[in-house]
C-alpha cells in the first residue's frame, strides 16, 4: 500500500488512558521506521493545540554514541513509559504519542530473537507493518491506517480522529 511519496502507512492507535489524574485522550502514531510518525505526531498535536511525545530512543542513542545494545532496549522502553507519563499531566484533552511498547517489544524480537540481522533495512516495512497491525490486534486495540503524503496525510488522521472523538470543531 505505499503512498504518492512511498512511504507505506503509519498506524494511528486509539489507546485507552494511561493516567487517571488527566482527562486527556492518547493519540498513538505507530508503524515501522521512516513512515513518518514524527512529522504526523507534531502536526496532529499542533492542529489539537496539545503535547506530543517525541521518541525517546532518538535522544538516548544520540546520547550514547555507539551501538545499542539489547539491554539499552529496556532502558529507552522505561524513558519512553515516563517521558509519556510527564507528558500526559500536562495535555490538555489529547496527547499525541510518537512510539509506543509496541515498537520496542517488535524491534527487541526482531533485533535480538531468532532472526537474521538484515530486517533493519527498510526495504522489508511490509512485513514489519504486519507485525504492528498484529501486536494491536492481539491487545485489542483500535487502530487505523493513515495514509497519503504531505498535508493530505495530516487531514486524513485528522478525519480519523473527528471521526473516533466526535469532534466538531477541526478544520482541515
Amino acid at each position: 500500500m505505499p503512498t504518492i511519496d512511498n512511504k507505506p502507512p503509519n498506524l494511528l492507535s486509539t489507546a485507552p488512558m494511561v493516567s487517571k489524574k488527566t482527562a486527556a485522550r492518547k493519540i498513538l502514531i505507530t508503524g515501522p521506521e521512516s513512515t513518518g510518525k514524527s512529522t504526523m505526531a507534531k502536526a496532529l498535536a499542533a492542529h489539537l493545540d496539545t503535547y506530543y511525545v517525541p521518541e525517546y530512543a532518538r535522544s538516548y542513542l544520540n546520547h550514547i554514541q555507539r551501538l545499542y545494545t539489547q539491554a539499552d532496549l529496556l532502558q529507552i522502553a522505561k524513558g519512553q513509559a515516563l517521558l509519556e507519563d510527564a507528558y500526559m499531566h500536562i495535555a490538555n484533552k489529547y496527547l499525541v504519542v510518537d512510539t509506543d511498547m509496541t515498537v520496542m517489544a517488535i524491534w527487541s524480537q526482531e533485533k535480538y530473537g531468532n532472526i537474521n540481522p538484515w530486517i533493519e533495512n527498510p526495504n522489508d516495512r511490509k512485513r514489519l507493518l504486519y507485525l504492528y497491525r498484529q501486536s494491536l490486534e492481539a491487545r485489542g486495540l483500535a487502530y487505523y491506517l493513515i495514509s497519503g503524503n504531505g498535508k493530505g496525510r495530516i487531514n486524513n488522521a485528522l478525519k480519523v480522529v473527528e471521526q473516533v472523538f466526535s469532534l466538531q470543531d477541526f478544520v482541515c
